[in-house]
């Protein structure tokens, strides 16, 4: 049997809310021994609800299993030292405090790489390390706003909307996450760790895709098109008689579209025969497809565009999209026990390896749950000196 990726690698966590947690949480189901250092009033995350299972929160729930959680008051130096300690023996180190805190404490890369040469250090901030705006704070929702995401998302007449998940927390946990994998292997050939600097903001400017282009070739600002494409027509949600469905017509699959929806006049419509012509006519086209849509079932358009090759769907709840045959069929939803809670169910991971696959080996921490396991284990701290940390409130 194949050991995990990540097998005898072992990440320090000292990230809280998403983007960090969400990396880390990542790491571990590849297999790696994360150690996830909370203040003692636990990741904010913690209080984030309702709703909640047992006295967890779901947010905190969704991006922190595989992980050992110990409690350290990092006010206090004797937590500062214990840090450094671990640091010294993991791998790798994930924060995600202001700029300049974890320097202040004397935790910052270059102090804990002169113990460690080899340790990979992720730092993730709003802003970056560099640049005028390095020292403000971060927040997906405010990033949302200054990345430009929010000025193309919503209805053409209606004000700037949000997109429905905090996408950039998560875009930078998975850039995090890529940076620390191809870090790994220059350690491995090298030896030599390194600092990465992954920002919110570079996050949502990198995942602006087509849109950002749009923009940089054209001098063109991109403008809301509600659920429809820029690039693209008609590409966007419709009504059905019994529920809404998303249609995706590419140039290729124009005139099948046509003959399949009973659209053959429009099918020979030079207005309509490129997708530049669909686009410079969208708003005579888009109505057109849209009363034609108006005239049968979710269900019996999936079977006429399926059997016509023409990408469809139907607009799922979360519920439907869970338990859903295909989700099903994946593994995309997991059950572990929790020692609070009973049976957890949780969204599983996406990354199918077919020789090492991800796996769930722990459940998310409860707040300080593994201190002790974690002292002994990799520092030799038990006894007496733990007596100690645990009375002066260093440790919890």
């Amino acid at each position: 049997m194949l050991p995990d990726p990540l097998d005898g690698i072992r990440v320090l966590d000292l990230s809280r809310v998403l983007a960090g947690p969400y990396c880390t949480m990542m790491l571990g189901d590849l297999g790696a021994d994360v150690i996830k250092v909370e203040g003692p009033e636990g990741d904010d995350t913690r209080r984030w609800g309702p709703p909640y299972q047992g006295s967890e929160s779901a947010y905190y729930l969704c991006c922190n299993r595989n992980k050992r959680g110990i409690v350290l008051d990092l006010n206090k130096e004797a937590a500062r030292d214990v840090v450094r300690r671990l640091a010294a023996e993991s791998h790798i180190v994930v924060e995600n405090f202001r700029m300049g805190r974890m320097e202040a404490w004397g935790l910052g890369y270059r102090e804990l790489s002169e113990e460690n040469p080899g340790l990979i250090y992720c730092s993730i901030s709003g802003y970056g390390r560099t640049g005028p705006d390095a020292s403000l704070p971060g927040y997906d929702y405010v990033m949302q706003g200054v990345g430009g995401i929010m000025s193309v998302t919503g209805e053409p007449d209606g004000p700037p909307a949000r997109v429905g998940v905090a996408i950039v927390d998560l875009t930078a946990g998975m850039f995090a996450l890529s940076s620390i994998l191809a870090a790994l292997r220059v350690r491995d050939l090298t030896g030599r760790g390194q600092r990465i600097d992954i920002s919110l903001m570079d996050s949502h400017l990198a995942w602006l895709a087509n849109v950002g282009s749009n923009y940089l070739v054209s001098g063109e600002v991109p403008a809301r098109y509600g659920n429809g494409h820029p690039n693209i027509v008609p590409y966007e949600t419709f009504a059905a008689s019994d529920g809404w469905m998303v249609l995706e017509v590419g140039n290729n699959q124009w005139q099948r579209f046509c003959h399949a929806a009973g659209l053959d006049a429009l099918a020979g419509d030079p207005r309509f025969a490129s997708n530049d012509g669909r686009i410079r006519n969208r708003n005579v086209l888009v109505p057109l497809v849209a009363d034609a849509i108006k005239a049968r079932t979710v269900g019996e358009w999936l079977a006429l565009l399926d059997s016509a090759e023409v990408p469809a769907g139907p607009v799922n709840s979360v519920e439907a999209a869970l338990e859903s045959p295909q989700a099903v069929a994946r593994g995309m939803v997991a059950e572990i026990q929790h020692p609070g809670i009973g049976p957890l169910r949780m969204v599983a991971s996406p990354l199918k390896l077919e020789a090492t696959p991800p796996s769930i080996r722990r459940h998310p921490p409860m707040l300080g749950e593994h201190t002790e396991e974690v002292l002994s284990e990799v520092l030799g701290i038990t006894g007496a000196r733990l007596a100690e940390l645990r009375a002066a409130g260093t440790v919890v």
